[in-house]
């Protein structure tokens, strides 16, 4: 079990969480570009060096609930049951985030949480931050899959983690696509959970049971 959060903790959470509430509250309400370091942290009611010490950068005050989910395919990996495959178990955990419209996943038809998702990938410099988050996550999954793959060589495990990472990104987009034409979470969920399983069956498999066109 882990262990009580202390009282300074609990404080330091509840700064940074106050701290990125309100900066997206104003991105969403004037615009990324029209709204400064300065006016988040006046709104805050925190000091700028305050403020960075918790967000190193203005983009980091959005994006950085992606970094939340930089080591959670690592920790999928490490924890997985005995006997399970490395790939049955991220598929699982995949089909858990449909099953629970996990927003990371894509399937996800909240109001605030479209309103989020337009303002990361309509923001260039949030694009590019999150492609680093997304790095990041590949690096991890890569470090973890060493161990956990019976192969000596470890472009093995930087080739899957790419493979994973990427795969998990673009079924996301095309949920993301769905839901914004319109459709709700529960109308795509089933059609979601057939192209992740196709994902993952190309994944396990490859591409040599995919017929080329003639």
């Amino acid at each position: 079990m882990n262990a009580p959060m202390g009282l300074r903790e609990r404080k330091k959470q509840r700064t940074r969480g106050t701290i990125s509430d309100t900066a997206i509250t104003l991105f969403l309400k004037h615009g990324f570009d029209q709204v400064s370091v300065v006016d988040i942290a006046a709104v805050a009611e925190v000091s700028k060096p305050t403020l960075f010490k918790y967000f190193p950068t203005k983009e980091d005050l959005v994006v950085h609930r992606f970094a939340d989910h930089q080591t959670v395919a690592g920790s999928v990996v490490t924890e997985r049951p005995p006997g399970v495959s490395v790939i049955d178990a991220l598929h699982q955990h995949f089909l858990d985030g449909l099953a629970a419209r996990d927003p990371i996943t894509g399937l996800n038809d909240d109001e605030d949480v479209l309103a989020f998702h337009d303002l990361v990938y309509s923001t260039p410099s949030l694009v590019a931050r999150v492609s680093t988050y997304l790095a990041r996550a590949e690096d991890a999954l890569a470090e973890t899959l060493v161990g956990a793959l019976d192969s000596d060589r470890g472009i093995t495990a930087a080739l899957l983690a790419g493979q994973v990472i990427a795969t998990e990104r673009i079924l996301a987009s095309v949920n993301w696509r769905r839901v914004f034409a319109g459709r709700s979470a529960d109308e795509v969920h089933p059609e979601a959970v057939a192209d992740a399983d196709h994902a993952y069956a190309l994944l396990r498999h490859g591409l040599a049971g995919v017929a080329p066109r003639e």
